[in-house]
């Protein structure tokens, strides 16, 4: 890149420069120290001019039991009857009103009003007329626990996977999918997410990946969008990266054409680098400035990165097929889950795995056609995660690997339409592994109809703070000067299935 300048602009521009740029100026060996030392500091330095300290973090509050998470996030609300948590009372009990039944305590618990923020009012109500289980069930390993004939595979390890049966949430629209990653109710607006608490609390174990990626396509903007794996105060730095399972365009909209030679795109690098430290001595409090300034170094570096990351050549046949990556209902989901696998193995911190997107409240939420709508997604899920448990247990990696497997909300007891659940923010199901979590254990319990979470009720920062706490930290002492939080905002340990 040749460029020319031309003295006499120069010398005007000089003249006019501020007192502050004269002092950065002269002082500029100064400010190069400050800026290496703030980007060492938040751990984004290049290897050759200092040495990084993206590396583990020593400064937990706690003993860690976990160094990395996955999160699967399952979009539009599963029903826990169906999955994790069956009710053969509704099956009994099936057509009758559930005030003709003996659970008629149900609707006129106070869990119906005092825990429920509705966004629009009266939209969604309990449907009181029981509609049957859509699926069987069985009892799977040495622990005997409990699941839907959906979930065959998983039942395959459910010894290593503890159910909390016993979560709720405040929201019975699907604005309850950004407060199940952020702890708010939608109607707060957003605040940071939990991959972002960790890629705070935490940074990086990987100079070269970003700690906290994102696969498979977000929620819409209807329901959190970005939010959900957004920092929001924290700073841009601590947002969530998107990944493409594509090994040739793993990045999206950060590579620079097959045109551009790498030496070319480095000095291009070198010169954005040299602007922005400029602009840095002019605005050194600039949160999206030192983002930005980060962002393009990591960007250069994950380039080269993540192609031998995101590389399904280097994995053997068998695991290809335990994946599921030979069949095409598993094959999208499965590769999206061996990534996981290959990101925490580098070093990722955080990976967030969402599915069922489509552009709207999200395919999981069976308003009608449950039957069909479950066996299609369960389908598509089931195998990918179990690979994932026995693949992550087979390396060693499970014990210091946490997986959730979590959804906004659950559905309805009664029918919606003919063959449908509602939307249901009283008590629903999430399943853990790994990561310190005991294996074949349920905790917690809704009702006989499962209604309303009854035993060792579990608010959704209460798992935040369960995956905090496996990590080594504390949520109370991640607080943010100027930023006060609320009880809400930290909640406790599920120790039950630690």
């Amino acid at each position: 890149m040749n460029m020319h300048f031309d003295t006499t602009t120069q010398n005007t521009r000089t003249r006019a420069a501020s007192r502050r740029h004269f002092l950065a100026d002269v002082g500029m060996g100064f400010t190069g120290l400050a800026l290496g030392t703030m980007l060492q500091r938040d751990g984004i330095v290049r290897a050759d001019e200092l040495k990084s300290a993206n590396t583990a973090n020593t400064a937990v509050h706690i003993p860690p039991k976990a160094k990395s998470v996955i999160w699967i996030f399952l979009i539009g609300g599963m029903s826990q009857m169906e999955s994790f948590d069956p009710k053969p009372a509704l099956n009994k009990y099936a057509g009758m009103s559930i005030d003709e039944t003996p659970y008629s305590g149900a609707l006129e618990s106070p869990y119906l009003k005092k825990n429920l923020r509705e966004f629009v009012a009266g939209l969604h109500h309990p449907h009181p007329k029981l509609f049957p289980m859509q699926v069987g069930y069985q009892r799977y390993g040495a622990s005997g626990l409990e699941i839907s004939d959906w979930w065959p595979h998983l039942g395959g390890v459910i010894d290593d996977v503890a159910i909390v049966r016993s979560m709720w949430t405040t929201d019975n629209n699907h604005g309850a999918q950004l407060q199940f990653h952020t702890g708010r109710h939608a109607l707060e607006g957003q605040f940071p997410t939990i991959g972002s608490w960790v890629h705070y609390g935490l940074g990086s174990l990987n100079d070269n990946l970003p700690s906290f990626c994102v696969i498979g396509t977000p929620i819409a903007d209807c329901c959190g969008g970005v939010g959900a794996h957004g920092a929001n105060y924290l700073g841009p730095e601590h947002d969530g990266i998107r990944l493409n399972v594509d090994p040739n365009h793993p990045l999206p909209f950060a590579t620079p054409g097959s045109d551009v030679y790498r030496e070319e795109q480095l000095n291009e690098f070198q010169l954005l680098n040299r602007l922005n430290q400029l602009s840095a001595v002019e605005y050194p409090d600039d949160p999206a400035l030192q983002a930005r300034i980060k962002a393009y170094e990591l960007a250069f570096r994950m380039q080269s990165a993540l192609p031998d990351v995101i590389n399904f050549s280097a994995e053997t046949a068998e695991t290809h097929a335990m994946y599921g990556l030979t069949q095409d209902s598993t094959r999208t989901f499965g590769q999206q889950c061996l990534v996981a696998r290959r990101l925490v193995e580098s070093g990722v911190r955080f990976v967030q795995l969402f599915h069922g997107s489509n552009g709207g409240a999200g395919e999981w939420d069976a308003h009608g056609g449950l039957k069909n709508n479950h066996t299609t997604l369960c389908g598509q899920v089931d195998q990918p995660i179990a690979a994932l448990l026995k693949d992550l247990k087979q390396r060693g990696l499970l014990d210091e690997t946490l997986v959730v497997i979590g959804t906004e909300f659950g559905r309805t007891p009664g029918f919606q339409n003919s063959d449908g659940r509602d939307h249901h923010p009283y008590g629903f199901s999430v399943a853990l592994a790994g990561g310190g979590v005991k294996g074949g254990i349920a905790h917690g319990a809704t009702d006989e109809i499962g209604f309303h979470a009854v035993e060792d009720r579990h608010y959704v920062t209460d798992l935040h703070a369960t995956v905090l706490h496996q990590l080594g930290l504390d949520s109370r002492r991640l607080e943010i000067p100027g930023r006060k939080r609320l009880e809400l905002d930290h909640g406790h340990p599920i120790h039950g299935i630690l």
